[in-house]
């Protein structure tokens, strides 16, 4: 395993890890547990963004930068949806 795919592979990873920590601290019913889901949820996402930028700098990761006429129609349509 080369170094793009063990980055791939952690981001992957994380993006998991980060999916459940958000759905344990959304059940749980003993704050500080829910805290420390929280806090680990948080911590899941800062090595995320490690991991973006690693990758990006080594020119594996390059996010295509969006319109801003895309931007808007995105933000119309979802800021007159209401919660359920």
């Amino acid at each position: 395993m080369n170094d793009q795919e063990r980055i791939a592979d952690l981001l992957t990873r994380e993006k998991r890890m980060s999916a459940r920590y958000d759905a344990l601290a959304s059940e749980c019913l003993n704050m500080p547990l829910r805290d420390s889901f929280l806090t680990f949820f948080t911590l899941s996402h800062r090595a995320q963004t490690e991991l973006l930028q690693a990758a990006r700098a080594k020119g594996w990761y390059s996010p295509e930068q969006a319109q801003d006429s895309a931007i808007s129609q995105a933000y119309a349509k979802f800021s007159s949806q209401k919660p359920e």
